[in-house]
């Protein structure tokens, strides 16, 4: 049973309707959620239900994702969401956009951040250089 307001993944037909979040399809499961900083729900509920003894414990925060970001940054919580994780993810997203910009699959080397396969993906990878003004902003 697949819950409300999610297309399947090959309906092919548009839904003027916007709802926010996500779906993630994996092998075994599918998972549905609102936008960044809600909790992912298992689909069906059935599933869910099925594999709730397994799911790891997330502790209560004392803050919303919004403030806790922001503490984070301060000092006074740990970020829940890393950026051990989350820059990984960004890298993997933009690989994504620029194989689909460029339609055609691409070999990324992780450890020279470089894309071995396609000469104009390694320079949109990189982008143009910043604005003489904007380059102190650039550097690490």
């Amino acid at each position: 049973m697949r819950a409300k307001n999610i297309p399947p993944p090959t309906a092919g037909n548009i839904n003027t309707k916007r709802y926010p979040g996500k779906v993630i399809y994996s092998k075994d499961l599918i998972f549905k959620g609102g936008s960044h900083g809600s909790p992912l729900e298992i689909i069906p509920e059935a599933k869910a239900k099925e594999i709730e003894a397994s799911l790891p414990i997330v502790p209560v925060s004392p803050s919303n994702h919004f403030a806790n970001f922001l503490k984070a940054c301060k000092g006074e919580e740990k970020c829940r969401s890393s950026f051990d994780i989350a820059g990984p993810l960004c890298q993997v997203m933009a690989l994504g956009v620029l194989a689909q910009q460029l339609n055609t699959r691409l070999i990324f080397d992780s450890k020279t951040k470089q894309i071995t396969n396609n000469k104009m993906g390694n320079q949109l990878l990189v982008g143009p250089p910043p604005r003489k003004e904007w380059e102190q902003f650039y550097k690490m």
